[in-house]
């Protein structure tokens, strides 16, 4: 605890040596548009006209990357974390037949082992390779200028068919909100398991 708090104030004191970039002029921070999530920072411009934005971009990571990358990567990360929440409960009450069962999610991965989880590595990358036609680098994900983050052209059940862009801005919020929602919640059950000691439910 003291290592943390000692690192906490030199990193607090270093940042007073950190060159900042001056602002255009006074008038430009006196009208600039403060963000709706963290009213107390101006709004991210880069942020604007993408579904699900609420200028939440406190580490100004859209200055210096590309939006596309970073939303692609926001709907990766929700839909895995979507998967993991109905995974994370499913397996307190669902035994896969062969393996020995567990009520703690977190001591999933020993009972399965190594190779399981490889397994699930693997193939995770090839999927990400084949998706995205071997580029996948920041660089060259999206050398495509049609590619839309996150579209894998997977529809089975024609959800998107027919409808107009509003309609499907409204499909695509739902998705985005659903999966921060998710991130957070797969967090939080983890680390419920880990502080108490004891299953979710």
């Amino acid at each position: 605890m003291k290592f943390l708090v000692v690192l906490a104030a030199l990193l607090s004191s270093s940042s007073a040596f950190v060159s900042q970039p001056k602002p255009a002029g006074v008038s430009t921070q006196l009208h600039a548009e403060m963000s709706e999530s963290l009213p107390f920072l101006t709004r991210p411009e880069k942020l604007k006209g993408w579904v699900g934005d609420v200028g939440f971009d406190p580490f100004n990571l859209s200055e210096y990357m590309d939006m596309k990358w970073l939303r692609e990567s926001e709907i990766k990360h929700g839909r895995s974390a979507m998967l993991a929440t109905v995974g994370f409960v499913a397996q307190q009450y669902v035994t896969i037949p062969g393996y020995e069962h567990v009520d703690d999610s977190n001591l999933a991965p020993s009972v399965v082992g190594v190779s399981a989880m490889l397994q699930i590595v693997f193939w995770m990358g090839v999927l990400e390779f084949w998706t995205n036609k071997g580029n996948v680098t920041m660089e060259t994900m999206f050398l495509d200028p049609a590619r839309e983050p996150g579209n894998l052209g997977f529809d089975p059940m024609g959800l998107g068919k027919g409808k107009s862009e509003a309609e499907m801005n409204d499909l695509k919020l739902k998705e985005i909100m659903n999966g921060r929602l998710a991130m957070f919640a797969i967090g939080g059950m983890i680390h419920h398991n880990w502080v108490t000691g004891e299953p979710l439910f």
